[in-house]
């Protein structure tokens, strides 16, 4: 999309919400998001795998979740819609099911609003931070809170650093679901319990990461168990995203980034 730019999209300035489009292989970046992605891969050889990882993961959620009978989902720091996207994946299995896409990146909204065409799906700016997040018009005129969501928090509570309270903020947004709704997370992981010789290379990428891409909190398994409160823990509980039920038709990518990002999903009773 080098050619044409949406109005009021600045080219020449990388984005993160693009660059993670470009390491997903999609379409939706420019060079200069292209050039980040390289040097990422710089900092962490993986980190493209790791991203389709997390992918192939929010893929084979949506598609659980819809079969359970989910028809609304709220992607919570959702970036672009990219390759393989939430509504696309609910929407094959049922065409009725509702999407809200929100995220606090108004690049994201400029981008966004080019991308989607369907009146089961929109895309909102707001920020997981605000305390009246689920209040927002964009959200209620879509989405009946009254009845059970699928709430998706892929790769957004890892930029969260501790002092903003990413426990508290998720709390608040699970006390808020009707019973029946599932959270997914997934999580950048430090495998202290799985991996404890994979650490200090962690630690030293996270340093880097911080200190060239941008935030990022490595978190170990039991850090990120925590975030899904008394929820029920579907099987195989919080594990390497590769390891979530993987599909038969999947290409499976294996180490290193197999420790690289673990996640989950839980039901509220």
């Amino acid at each position: 999309m080098d050619q044409d730019a949406p109005a009021g999209i600045d080219p020449t300035t990388p984005n993160i919400a693009r660059v993670y489009d470009a390491a997903l292989g999609g379409k939706d970046n420019f060079a200069v998001d292209r050039q980040m992605v390289e040097l990422g891969r710089q900092v962490a050889p993986d980190a493209p795998d790791t991203a389709r990882a997390n992918r192939q993961f929010l893929r084979r959620v949506v598609r659980e979740l819809a079969a359970r009978g989910v028809e609304q989902f709220l992607d919570i720091g959702s970036g672009l819609p990219t390759v393989g996207n939430v509504h696309e994946v609910a929407q094959a299995v049922n065409p009725h099911a509702r999407v809200v896409y929100v995220d606090f990146d108004p690049v994201v909204l400029a981008h966004g609003r080019a991308l989607l065409s369907n009146d089961h799906t929109t895309i909102v700016t707001a920020d997981v931070r605000d305390p009246d997040l689920l209040g927002h018009p964009g959200i209620t005129s879509l989405l009946d809170l009254r009845r059970p969501v699928g709430l998706l928090m892929f790769a957004i509570l890892h930029h969260l650093d501790d002092d903003e309270d990413p426990g508290g903020i998720v709390a608040r947004l699970r006390d808020s679901l009707a019973p029946g709704s599932h959270l997914a997370i997934s999580h950048f992981h430090l495998p202290v319990e799985t991996a404890p010789e994979l650490v200090p290379e962690i630690q030293e990428g996270e340093r880097l990461f911080n200190a060239t891409l941008g935030t990022g909190r490595w978190r170990t398994r039991a850090q990120i168990t925590e975030f899904f409160g008394d929820f029920e823990l579907l099987d195989p509980g919080v594990v390497p995203v590769n390891d979530w039920r993987p599909e038969g038709n999947e290409v499976r990518l294996f180490p290193p980034t197999h420790h690289g990002i673990a996640g989950g999903v839980a039901r509220k009773h």
